[in-house]
């Protein structure tokens, strides 16, 4: 399963020329000509890195960075500025704005690919703790947790089902294992039942985490239950 990136850019030659790099580099790359197109194409599809220009008409790149920051789908995505303004004042600007990594053009597409693999590979490494809760994570105390909640979401207690409160569009290997989560199975039972990785789970559960605005599992369950989310 290739990484999914988004690229953000108004400049139409330099924008598929990075797609293409990209691409030859393993990765499933959309692109969005401007920051509101990228807005709604992440209503659609939560990418796992986002590399954005900041010189761009009517919402720069610190603007879209601070409307991902604001949103607790995106607050943790890693964010790449690729951009014409190389000075020190602009860079201390973009860190301060969230920005995970930040290449001045003209760049080497080598360093971006680097860029992008160390961001990547290090969300990796945090999924699996946050995945399980954490690594001393009781099994049983989260079953029971899960339990408690499905008994207090259930008909017979009266609490209604509500429409989530943003657009959330998954994937049906997303909700495969949304649906094997919020029965309280854990990531190598769903890997198992799923007959694949359980990095490839790791990222599938990361991944509902961004597009539901949540952080543990318990938490996943709850919303994926209360908005009719979990099948």
């Amino acid at each position: 399963m290739s990484a999914q990136l988004l690229l953000v850019d108004d400049e139409p030659g330099l924008r598929e020329a990075v797609k293409e790099y990209l691409q030859e580099s393993g990765f499933s790359v959309q692109v969005a000509s401007n920051a509101r197109e990228g807005w709604d194409l992440m209503q659609q599809n939560t990418p796992d890195l986002v590399i954005s220009d900041i010189m761009m008409p009517q919402v720069d790149g610190y603007q879209f960075l601070k409307q991902l920051r604001d949103d607790p789908r995106f607050q943790s995505l890693p964010v790449v500025f690729l951009t014409a303004k190389g000075m020190t004042g602009d860079r201390i600007q973009g860190y301060q704005a969230g920005v995970d990594a930040y290449l001045p053009k003209p760049f080497d597409p080598d360093e971006l690919i680097a860029i992008v693999e160390n961001l990547l590979t290090r969300r990796t490494a945090q999924a699996p703790a946050i995945g399980e809760d954490s690594e001393n994570m009781d099994i049983a105390k989260l079953a029971h947790e899960i339990s408690k909640i499905k008994d207090l979401l259930s008909p017979r207690t009266g609490i209604s089902q509500s429409p989530p409160p943003f657009k959330i569009d998954l994937t049906p290997r997303e909700q495969s294992v949304l649906n094997l989560v919020a029965q309280g199975l854990m990531n190598k039972e769903i890997a198992r039942r799923l007959e694949t990785s359980v990095r490839n789970v790791e990222k599938y559960v990361s991944r509902l985490f961004s597009k539901t605005g949540t952080n543990s599992r318990t938490e996943l369950v709850r919303f994926a239950l209360e908005h009719g989310l979990a099948q």
